[in-house]
């Protein structure tokens, strides 16, 4: 989840420095002697700073938010988080993504296309397309002579109908055994040759428009075939739009840009890895948004890693410091309303009611769930159905009522597990961490982000160009 928000807002956006055309592009601060560019900043701004943002930050705050980013890049780096294979890999995963569409362009897109014309135009050959309409009349497989005679009766019976007159869509839609094409009159849809059945596709390919087969056998029973419509395939002009939707659908641009760089890669006799790296390094040196762009996946990616190890996990893992950190600031998490810490629960057995109880009393309650899943659902039929948690007024239904005294409070029944009960104690605020550990733990870890970003600024050198930001005016993005 973190990662996901790290790149929640990484897409490609276009920006101006409000500067004079021609102005060059001063260094706006240096961090731990590596100078950021005034263009580096102001991308950045702008990307956290857009309309859809709920806190916007001045330039003046949003320094020292882009300062600890910076800090942090440079303690990944200094612990080389950038030279895991992993990191690596992920890192490369994000940047081809943007890369790699950039190996084509639309004249390649147009030559693909061009190409799955002509295949297609090659594949359905001189005879073109038809759109039959067929009755068909199974035989189903190994059928015997009296079903093959009684078949080819039925067959011929419906052909001689519509020979007299007879419609031949509604007589499909009453005799025909192929449900797919029934319903809709016998229609199977515009096909080439090698799409059917030969003995169907022969008889088929053989009737001029309007035409009516007498019944013909294949391997599934007795076709009568009706030519609704034939035609040559349409020209590449009239078709191009459907090629390139199809193009956009199967997301074949990918695929040609795949093929693009394999070729690239075998001319170069280099690996793809090397072609894409190259390929970045030259966009980058002609495209900003694009430079900036890699330059936010590569430091992103090391700032998920390394406040993962320094803060997050180290936080979540650590029992002792968030016990002794709930104690310090227990008044914080007080309740305005009592809790129930307990069960809610449903047996099928009356006397299960007492046995659950006896089952846990004495037990820590993190290991309750434990208990009752080994005591009474320990095999393929369960006897209890259980709610754990810490309650308060409106959370559950049965809890409401025994508890909370709420008269008409709705308790959900469940099927087969009549007899309901609750378990545990009310409580008029948290007793323990684990109590409310989320709230917890999030502020233990926002303690430990602020004592690891004050280490950074007395381990890394900071110099902001105040004059340069004191001037600067940055529209927000439309």
């Amino acid at each position: 989840m973190r990662k996901l928000l790290i790149f929640s807002l990484l897409t490609v956006t276009s920006f101006a420095v409000e500067t004079a055309k021609g102005q060059d592009n001063p260094t706006v601060m240096t961090i731990n002697g590596k100078p950021i560019a005034l263009s580096e900043f102001v991308y950045s701004y702008k990307k956290n700073n857009g309309p859809d943002v709920l806190e916007q930050k001045t330039v003046k705050e949003y320094v020292d938010l882009f300062v600890n980013y910076k800090l942090k890049v440079e303690a990944a780096l200094d612990a080389h988080y950038d030279t895991l294979t992993s990191y690596n890999k992920e890192y490369r995963q994000y940047r081809d993504q943007q890369v790699l569409p950039t190996l084509i362009n639309d004249a390649d897109v147009e030559q693909e296309a061009l190409k799955i014309y002509n295949s297609t135009k090659d594949r359905i050959g001189p005879d073109g397309l038809v759109l039959p309409q067929h009755i068909l009349l199974m035989t189903g497989q190994n059928p015997s002579d009296s079903l093959m005679a009684a078949s080819k009766q039925r067959a011929d019976s419906v052909y001689n109908a519509i020979k007299k007159g007879a419609d031949f869509e509604a007589m499909a839609k009453q005799y025909s055994q192929d449900p797919g094409s029934a319903q809709k009159g016998g229609e199977i849809g515009w096909i080439s040759r090698g799409q059917t059945l030969k003995a169907f596709e022969d008889a088929a390919f053989a009737l001029n428009k309007g035409e009516i087969s007498q019944p013909v056998l294949s391997e599934v029973g007795y076709h009568i075939i009706k030519m609704k419509d034939r035609k040559q395939l349409e020209s590449y002009d009239e078709l191009r739009d459907d090629i390139m939707n199809f193009i956009e659908k199967r997301d074949l641009r990918r695929q040609i840009a795949q093929n693009r760089l394999k070729a690239i890669a075998e001319q170069k006799n280099e690996t793809e890895q090397q072609v894409m790296d190259a390929r970045a390094d030259s966009i980058s040196a002609i495209d900003q948004d694009m430079k900036y762009l890699i330059q936010e996946y590569h430091d992103g990616l090391l700032l998920y890693e390394v406040s993962n190890h320094e803060v997050w996990e180290k936080a979540a893992g650590d029992e002792k410091g968030l016990t002794k950190f709930f104690k310090k600031n227990k008044k914080k998490y007080a309740w305005d309303e009592p809790r129930f810490k307990g069960i809610a629960y449903h047996t099928k057995d009356i006397a299960d009611i007492e046995a659950v109880k006896k089952s846990v009393k004495g037990k820590k309650f993190s290991e309750w769930a434990t208990v009752l899943r080994t005591t009474f659902n320990n095999d393929s039929v369960l006897r209890i159905r259980v709610e754990k948690g810490i309650f308060k007024k409106g959370d559950n239904g049965l809890v409401d009522k025994m508890q909370f005294g709420v008269a008409d409070a709705k308790v959900r029944t469940i099927k087969d597990f009549p007899n309901d009960a609750v378990y545990g104690k009310m409580l008029s605020a948290p007793e323990e961490m684990s109590d409310v550990k989320a709230l917890v733990v999030a502020d233990y870890q926002e303690q430990m982000e602020k004592e690891w970003v004050k280490s950074l600024r007395a381990k890394y050198p900071v110099d902001v160009k105040w004059d340069i930001i004191d001037k600067l005016t940055i529209t927000p993005n439309e």
